[in-house]
C-alpha cells in the first residue's frame, strides 16, 4: 500500500484526506512514477468543489491532480521511458500520492527544479494551446487578462518571444515583473479598457482571458469580433459568442518538450510560491481559495 490524498464526495477542503491505497499499475503506454513533486491546478478545486460534475464525473474515491513529476519505477508496453529515468507529464488516475501513472512522459532536465517541472505540464500546454487556436502571430497585439497567474505568466512570455505585442491586466504589485517580461502591464479593475486603449494605441487583435473576471463583453468589443477571444475561466463565454477552451490528456498537443527545454534554459519562468507536504493539500487548496498564492503550489509527497 502507498500514500495518496483522495476525497470520496463533493464539497469544501476538508473532503481531501490522506488515505492508503494500492500503487496503480501501468497500462500500455504508460509509466508509473515514485512522485516526487504534484501541481495543484484551479481545475482541482474545481473537481473537488463538484463545480466540474457534469464535465468530469467522479468515480469515488478520486485522487486529484493533473500532473506530476517523479521518478520511473514501471514501465507499461511500448511506453517511451525506462526504470530510473527522471520524467514529468500528464496524470493518469491522479497526482496526489506517493505512485502516480504518466501518459507520453517527457525526461526532466537536471537544471529544472522538481517543483518546476510539475508546475509546467498543464499550464504549459494550456498557454501554448490558446496561442495557437487564437493564430497568434508576429506583429499582432495581445491582450492578456490574468497575465500575472500561471497560464497568463507563460502565454506572455511565449507571445513576447515570437514577436506579439503583449498588453496585459495584473494587480499593482505584478506590473513591475510583467513589465519585465516585455508586455505592457495594465492595471485590471473599473476602467481597464481604456486603460488598455490607452497602452494599446494601435488595437487589440486577439484577447486571452485567463482571469474569469468578467471581462469577455469588453474584450469583444476592444478586438472587434468574439472569434478573436477565447477564455480558459469564464463559464458565460457562450452568452458573447466566445470559444471556450478546455484541454484534456488526450487532447494535449506536443509543446510540452520545447516548453521544459526552455525552462531548463532559463528562458520561460514560471514562479512557484510555495510547497508542502502531501498530507497538508486541504491547507494548499485553502490557501488558493483565499488568493494567497502568488504562483505556483506543490505538494511534495
Amino acid at each position: 500500500m502507498s500514500k495518496a490524498i483522495t476525497f470520496s464526495e463533493f464539497g469544501a477542503a476538508e473532503v481531501l484526506r490522506p488515505s492508503e491505497v494500492t500503487p496503480p499499475e501501468p497500462a500500455p503506454g504508460q509509466v508509473r512514477i515514485r512522485v516526487r513533486a504534484a501541481s495543484v491546478n484551479p481545475f482541482d478545486l474545481k473537481h473537488r468543489s463538484g463545480l466540474m460534475a457534469q464535465a468530469a464525473p467522479a468515480r469515488f474515491p478520486v485522487i486529484p491532480g493533473l500532473d506530476a513529476a517523479g521518478v520511473v519505477d514501471a514501465v507499461g508496453e511500448g511506453a517511451d521511458a525506462a526504470v530510473g529515468d527522471e520524467v514529468l507529464g500528464f496524470t493518469v488516475g491522479g497526482g496526489y500520492a506517493e505512485y502516480a501513472l504518466l501518459v507520453r512522459p517527457v525526461g526532466r532536465p537536471r537544471s529544472l527544479s522538481w517543483e518546476v517541472a510539475a508546475s509546467l505540464v498543464t499550464v504549459g500546454e494550456t498557454a501554448s494551446r490558446v496561442l495557437r487556436q487564437l493564430g497568434a502571430r508576429a506583429g499582432q497585439t495581445l491582450l492578456v487578462h490574468g497575465a500575472a497567474g500561471s497560464v497568463g505568466t507563460i502565454a506572455v512570455q511565449l507571445a513576447v518571444a515570437r514577436g506579439i505585442t503583449v498588453v496585459g491586466t495584473v494587480g499593482e504589485h505584478d506590473v513591475e515583473r510583467l513589465t519585465a517580461q516585455g508586455a505592457t502591464a495594465v492595471r485590471y479593475g473599473d476602467g481597464w479598457p481604456e486603460r488598455v486603449k490607452a497602452a494599446a494605441p494601435q488595437g487589440v487583435d486577439l484577447v486571452f482571458d485567463a482571469s474569469g473576471a468578467g471581462v469577455l463583453a469588453d474584450s469583444v468589443a476592444l478586438a472587434g469580433d468574439s472569434a478573436r477571444v477565447i477564455t480558459i475561466a469564464d463559464m458565460s463565454a457562450a452568452e458573447h459568442g466566445v470559444r471556450f477552451s478546455a484541454g484534456s490528456v488526450d487532447q494535449a498537443d506536443d509543446s510540452l518538450p520545447q516548453l521544459v527545454q526552455l525552462a531548463a534554459a532559463g528562458e520561460l519562468d514560471l514562479p512557484v510560491w510555495r510547497t508542502y507536504p502531501l498530507d497538508q493539500a486541504a491547507t494548499a487548496h485553502r490557501d488558493i481559495e483565499a488568493r494567497r498564492n502568488k504562483g505556483k503550489v506543490v505538494l511534495l509527497p
